[in-house]
């Protein structure tokens, strides 16, 4: 089981890359358990979309 500090890094390498098999399953189990891997999720698509929005404004 991934500990929040490892699913964190998998999180954000998951902007940058694609996540092997494994780490895409060990991933989705860690979130279907912690609400606060999962609030960190939903705050970092949020952030993204935000930036995505204001760089194409410019």
């Amino acid at each position: 089981m991934l500990s929040c500090k490892q699913a964190s890094l998998l999180m954000s390498q998951a902007l940058d890359r694609r996540l092997s098999f494994g780490e895409k399953i060990s991933l989705r189990l860690h979130l279907v358990i912690c609400v606060g891997c999962r609030r960190f999720e939903r705050q970092m698509a949020f952030l993204r979309s935000a930036c995505r929005d204001l760089f194409e404004k410019s």
